[in-house]
Order: structure tokens, then C-alpha cells, then sequence
């Protein structure tokens, strides 16, 4: 729904612009580009608005319209700023009658020719003097402009690789630094502006004091987030470095559009990510801390969304992918990421589970298992829990694995097996519900076994072991997320369920919330899968088709 104007909106910037006047003082050049985002929203309002009145109408209605335009009109910052010029343009263009009616619309239409003839005419003036000069020079008009920006950034980039602040001169230096980067904020989307941008980006002074402008760092930001600039990777890190809000804000920018995209796979999850530059960023630990914590106070928001747990898994496999990436650079140790972390625990899930053969796997999630326990019967507080469970979301694929084994290996530990998977999707154990999860979890794994073992294969005998339990037990909600999560991965790993594995999987979706959740099993599956030496091309191939189907 548009955002209707109001005649007290227009007189609000009418007033602003009038406080404009004096363009010459770095306090108003700073005001109006700290401004050019609202005033470009605001006019685009206008716009929409005055697009569907006649000129008396609007004149009636918003007496203060032909000031407030007529002053932007006026303002160099604004009318350089192409965006926000462009709809100025577009809304004096609302106001010209083409066929003027009475008084009051020839005076309109006459009154825009007046300042649409200052908007060209003075720097065609100005453009007429340089082409008798850029042509005694001997280079075309396109030339000269190109080489005069390019040479008036490299002496501000020189500028400021050469300034070595004192106490003396920090005060002078710091306001020279501010006055470039107000400067910056209308311009920064221009090509040949990207190398001062670097440079600004890279300087740091003597003091613990940020030099930069909050606003232009602000615009940065914004500007990469919008892919409207592109900047190094070192300039970006510095950015996310000094400045936490845009830090913040583009964690927050890309954890939405990975909850809005909702694919059904995780491989372009792990893309938009690298895409981000976050994973990489995160190998600096402090940057990793920001990030983590964003996505703590997520989960803890959603209550252990399922889609959130994924997004965690997939950005700290990515991030484990960057930091083991060879490189000259030292590392910090991995402890420095996860310093609440138990060391063991953290030094467990940490072993790569790719290539290992199929008794290994299951070794070392007793290993994993007898951890976990023995931190929880010491009786900790609901603090120490969390963290436990937390560091256990970063590196679910274990969780993922131990459902696997339960359904294809004869196992004399599925006890354990099935304690992590319930300690997984409920680690706090209030009131005994995981002891409750344990006991509705076994009930049906044993009749998910029988099916294994049983040479008929039948979608009444799955509907009726899934039905009859749920319907017998009530289930408690973490059960059926369990019970969902090994149901599929018998499905998956049973080829000959493969014929009526639809059917199946149809019995388990009954809500949306259930559909959601079998998906992102289907996908971290599929993804986990497409690790070399975790390859199975049979389960692959039927996770594929189910996706694409569901």
C-alpha cells in the first residue's frame, strides 16, 4: 500500500531545503547527503501521487509543492545525485499541462520551463567554454573529463596513503577526511570514484577514534549490499571491521534472503553465502563472533526452526571451508571462534566425516555421544546446555549420519545413536520430554527396522506404523521432527521403498510445517551427498526427483 503525501510532509522538506540554501558549508553538505535516501523515497511518493491529479489539483491540495521543488531544483548535491534528480525531473514533469487550460496552469508550465532551462542551460554554458578549451588541447570532450576525474582521484588517494597524523595536525586531518567523505556519499556509485573508496577504506589513524564519516560508511555498506559498487576483499573486511552497524546489517540482509528463498537446495544456499563474502569475512574472529551471535538470538527467536538450523550448518561448513583453505596468512586457532566451547566436544565434531567407512562414523559418534553425556549429568545450568546443543547445530551433519546408521547397520549402540538425535532436536530436557522423545523414538525406529528387514513392501504398512504410533503416543512435537527425519532416511535408504516413496512422503506432509521439514532433510541429504567421497548416485537421483516434485 503507497504512502499517501500530506501538505505538512511537503512543508517538513520545504523547510529542510530552505536550511539548504547555503551549499557551500560542510555542515550543509553533510545535512543533504545524510538526506538523499529519504528526500529520493519522499519524491518518488510525490511522484506516484501527483501522476494521478491535474496540475490545479495539486496546487490546491499542496500549495507548498512549487517551493519545495523549485529549491531542489537549486541544490547542486541534489540535482547531481542521478537517482534522485531523475524523479525530480519526473515530478516537475506531473505539474506541465500539455495543453494548458486556464491561468493557473500557464504559469505552471511556464514556471518549469524556467527551471528546466537552469538545469541544462547553465552547465551547457559551462560545457560550451570546455569544448573551446578541451579542443586547443587536442582531445575529445569524453577524454578530458575522464582523465580530470581520474586525476583528481588519484590526488586524493595519494593524499591521504601519504597523511601521517600527529597530534598537531590530527584535528585538521580528520575534518579533511570527513569533508572527502561527504563528498563521497552522492558520487560513491560512479566507477572511477571505487579507488578513493579503497583508499579511505584501508586508512586508519593513530587514535582509537572511528575518522570516517558513520554516513558514508553507512552508504558503502549499503551501496555493496545493492551490488550497486564493488569492492576488494580487503577493503570490505576493513569496512565490517570498523563499522558494526553495517556489519550487522549485512548479516541481517543475507539471513533474509536466505529465509525468502526457501529453496529446496542447499547448494545455492552455500552460493549465496560465498556470494556475501561473510564466510570468508568470518575467518577473522571477531567478525565470526558478530555473525554467530546474529544467528543465536535467530534460533533462540524461532525456537529451533528447522530452516534456521540448516542456514547455521551450511555458513559454519562454508566458513571451515575458507579458514582451511591454504593461504600465507597465519590462522588464529579454531578455540578462538567457538571460546565457550567445551575443547573436547568441539575437537570432535570438528573430524571430517567424508571418506570414512561406515564403522568409523559410528565410533566416533559414540565418542561424541559419551560427551554430550557425560556434560549433561553433571547437572549444568540451561547456559552451559545451550551452548553444547549450539555447537552441536554448527556441525549437524554428525546428526545427520547417525540417522543413517540407525537404518542401514546392525547396530548395538542405537541407544546412543538415538539419544543424540533426540538431545538434537530437544536439548533441554524440562520435565523428562527427552526421556519422553527417547521412548516414543525407539517405539519407532523398532517398527521402521521391522519394515527394513521385511521383504513386503507396502505404503499401508508405512501409513499404519506412522498413523497408529502418532495417533497412540501423541506425539510430542520434537518426536514427529525426529520421527520425520528418520523416516525419510529409511525411505531414501531402502531402494526397494523407492516405487512408492511419493506416497510415503505424502503421508509424513500433511501440513505445511511437515512438508518444510522433509524438504530440508531432502536437501541437506543432497548436499551432504555431493561431498566427495560421500558420493551415492542412487539415493541422489530419487532426493532430486522429490524436490523437484514437492
Amino acid at each position: 500500500m503507497a504512502t499517501i503525501v500530506s501538505e505538512v510532509d511537503i512543508e517538513n522538506w520545504l523547510r529542510k531545503t530552505v536550511e539548504w540554501s547555503d551549499t557551500t558549508t560542510l555542515k550543509t553538505q553533510r545535512d543533504v547527503c545524510l538526506h538523499l535516501p529519504k528526500l529520493h523515497e519522499f519524491l518518488l511518493q510525490i511522484y506516484e501521487t501527483l501522476k494521478h491529479m491535474s496540475t490545479n489539483a495539486v496546487i490546491e491540495k499542496f500549495p507548498a509543492i512549487g517551493q519545495f521543488l523549485g529549491h531542489l531544483c537549486w541544490n547542486p548535491f541534489v540535482i547531481s545525485h542521478a537517482d534522485t534528480g531523475k524523479v525530480l525531473m519526473c515530478c516537475l514533469a506531473c505539474l506541465c499541462s500539455s495543453e494548458p487550460q486556464n491561468v493557473i496552469e500557464i504559469k505552471a508550465n511556464s514556471w518549469i520551463q524556467n527551471l528546466v532551462c537552469h538545469l541544462f542551460s547553465s552547465s551547457d554554458q559551462k560545457r560550451n567554454k570546455e569544448v573551446e578549451i578541451i579542443a586547443q588541447l587536442g582531445c575529445s570532450t569524453a577524454e578530458y573529463h575522464d582523465k580530470l576525474l581520474k586525476n583528481i582521484m588519484s590526488s586524493l588517494i595519494t593524499q591521504i596513503k601519504r597523511s601521517r597524523p600527529d597530534e598537531t595536525k590530527k584535528d585538521a586531518l580528520d575534518e579533511h577526511l570527513h569533508t572527502i567523505c561527504v563528498t563521497c556519499i552522492s558520487v560513491l556509485t560512479l566507477p572511477e570514484v571505487a579507488p578513493l573508496l579503497e583508499a579511505l577504506l584501508h586508512y586508519h589513524g593513530s587514535g582509537p577514534r572511528e575518522v570516517l564519516d558513520d554516513h558514508f560508511l553507512e552508504a558503502i555498506n549499503d551501496a555493496v549490499l545493492r551490488k550497486k559498487i564493488v569492492l576488494s576483499e580487503s577493503a570490505l573486511l576493513s569496512l565490517w571491521l570498523r563499522h558494526l552497524p553495517s556489519l550487522q546489517k549485512a548479516v541481517l540482509d543475507l539471513f533474509q534472503r536466505l529465509i525468502a528463498l526457501r529453496s529446496k537446495s542447499v547448494k545455492e544456499m552455500e552460493r549465496m553465502m560465498k556470494d556475501s563474502f561473510l564466510p570468508r569475512a568470518a575467518c577473522h574472529p571477531s567478525i565470526f563472533r558478530v555473525i554467530d551471535d546474529i544467528f543465536r538470538d535467530a534460533l533462540l527467536e524461532c525456537d529451533g526452526n528447522i530452516e534456521v538450523s540448516t542456514i547455521i550448518r551450511v555458513f559454519t561448513h562454508s566458513f571451515t571451508q575458507e579458514y582451511n583453505k591454504d593461504n600465507i596468512q597465519p590462522k588464529f586457532s579454531l578455540r578462538a571462534y567457538f571460546p565457550g566451547e567445551s575443547p573436547e566436544l568441539l575437537l570432535a565434531l570438528l573430524k571430517k566425516y567424508e571418506g570414512l567407512h561406515s564403522h568409523f562414523h559410528v565410533q566416533h559418534l559414540c565418542t561424541i555421544v559419551e560427551i554430550l553425556r557425560n556434560m549433561d549429568r553433571e547437572e549444568r545450568s540451561p547456559d552451559c546446555v545451550f551452548k553444547s546443543w549450539y555447537l552441536l547445530i554448527h556441525f549437524g551433519e554428525w546428526v545427520d549420519i547417525a540417522a543413517e546408521q540407525l537404518l542401514t547397520s546392525d547396530l548395538e549402540v542405537s541407544d546412543d545413536l538415538l539419544w543424540l538425535l533426540a538431545f538434537y532436536y530437544n536439548p533441554c530436557n524440562k520435565n523428562q520430554s527427552r526421556d519422553r522423545i527417547m521412548v516414543e523414538a525407539k517405539s519407532m525406529y523398532g517398527s521402521l527396522v521391522s519394515l527394513f528387514r521385511n521383504s513386503t513392501v507396502c505404503v499401508t504398512s508405512f501409513k499404519k506404523i506412522f498413523y497408529v504410533e502418532s495417533k497412540s503416543n501423541k506425539w510430542h512435537t520434537c518426536t514427529l521432527q525426529l520421527i520425520r527425519h528418520l523416516c525419510v532416511t529409511f525411505l531414501l535408504n531402502s531402494p526397494e521403498w523407492h516405487d512408492i516413496i511419493k506416497e510415503c512422503i505424502c503421508i509424513m506432509t500433511q501440513t505445511q510445517e511437515a512438508a518444510s521439514e522433509v524438504s530440508d532433510v531432502l536437501a541437506r541429504t543432497l548436499y551432504r551427498l555431493d561431498i566427495p567421497g560421500m558420493e551415492s548416485q542412487k539415493i541422489t537421483t530419487i532426493a532430486q526427483w522429490l524436490l523437484q516434485d514437492s
